[in-house]
Order: structure tokens, then sequence, then C-alpha cells
């Protein structure tokens, strides 16, 4: 059976409450309301033994001093023993996502190296070797084997070596052999990126040019 009021819903389960919180309206409006109700209303299930409580914050966002607080008024019944209080966490909770990961070493042939998120790797991917990632690829080292950005279907995604000589470049689904006259031209970093559908390359030179969001050195 639930117990409404326009904020606070009390909530009775098998083995205790559950306090349903309102998240849309002010939290000062919630707390005044949470005091009346434990202290005005439902005494026949607010008091007696030992309750176990679970608090429900919906997708309000609280500090831990705001946590605090809602502890408080509740604790105020000393039969109420709080089992959980869910909550969203804060932004400045959220562990920030590592954006890219450096690798050293040697794909040799018939390796495989794969990444979730973007890769920064120092050394060479041989003939017969295969770096994936879902996120870009930068290689400080020669590209000759084959590498696959964007593998979980991100077009955005690059791919940048120090000696572009690759025997297959992917990004997402699109599918690229390269030339034969890559094997002649000069050893300049390059990258490669989509678009209007089909694989370009460029120099690295050139990469905020794709518009994303680089930090671009533009001097003094």
């Amino acid at each position: 059976m639930a117990v409404k009021s326009n904020h606070v819903t009390i909530k009775g389960i098998k083995d205790g409450l559950v306090f349903l919180l309102d998240d849309q309206c002010e939290l000062e409006e919630l707390l005044s309301e949470l005091r009346y109700k434990l202290e005005h209303s439902h005494q026949n299930i607010l008091t007696g033994p030992i309750i176990h409580v679970d608090v429900k914050l919906g997708s309000r966002q609280i500090t831990e001093e705001e946590k605090q607080t809602i502890l408080d008024i509740l604790k105020q019944k000393g039969n109420l023993l709080i089992r959980n209080v869910e909550s969203p966490p804060l932004e400045s909770e959220l562990v920030p996502e590592e954006k890219l990961t450096l690798k050293t070493g040697m794909v040799r042939s018939g390796q495989v190296l794969h990444h979730d998120g973007d890769l920064l790797f120092l050394g060479d991917v041989n003939p017969g070797g295969t770096i994936t990632c879902t996120g870009d690829i930068y290689i400080l080292g020669a590209l000759r084997g084959t590498a696959h950005a964007g593998v979980d279907g991100n077009e955005e995604a690059i791919i940048a070596a120090s000696y572009f000589a690759p025997t297959q470049l992917r990004i997402s689904q699109m599918i690229s052999r390269p030339p034969d006259e890559w094997e002649t031209r000069e050893t300049v970093m390059e990258f490669a990126y989509l678009k209007d559908g089909s694989m370009k390359i460029d120099k690295i030179s050139n990469i905020s040019r794709l518009g994303r969001d680089f930090n671009v050195f533009k001097g003094v």
C-alpha cells in the first residue's frame, strides 16, 4: 500500500519501506514535506520495531551535504534504519573516460591489437599485423599492416601514422586499399578520414580542418 502526498510517497515492501521522493520540485520544498510527513502522518508505520528504509530520489542529483540532510530527517524516527539512498551521481563525481591511451611495442604479422577508445601507439605495425580501435588510431611509427578505426560504426574516426604504407585501411565499414605509389612517396606523417562517403588521405598538419574538437595551436 502506498501513502502518497504531492512530493513524498511511502511504500511498504516485503522487508521494509521505500521512500519515493519527487525529483522535480525544489529541494527545500521536498525536505519540508518530508519533515511534516514524518512528524505528523502515518504514525502506524513509522513507529514500533526497526524498519529498513530505501530512499529513491529519481533523477535528482544531490551533494553529500544534501544527502546527509535527508538522512538526518529520517533518523529522527529512531526505528528507521536507512539501508540505501539511490540517486544519480553528480557530474563532478563521474570518472572521466580516458580519451587517449598510450601503448608501445610492435605488432608483428599475425598479431591483432584491439583497443576500446582512442589509441596512441608508439611502434611499428608490420605487414600482416592489425590494429583495431573503436576510436582513433595514431601510430608514431610505420604502418605497413592493417588499421581499422571506428570499428563500432564511428565514421568520424581517423587513422594517422608517421610512415603511411598500409596494407589495408578501414574506418567504420569503409575499406580502402592504398594505391601502389604510396610506397614511393615522401615519408611525411599523414592521416586517413572519411568524407562524402569515401576515404581521404591528408598531411597531419591539416588535421584541424576536420572541424573536430582539437586544441589548435595558433601561436602568438
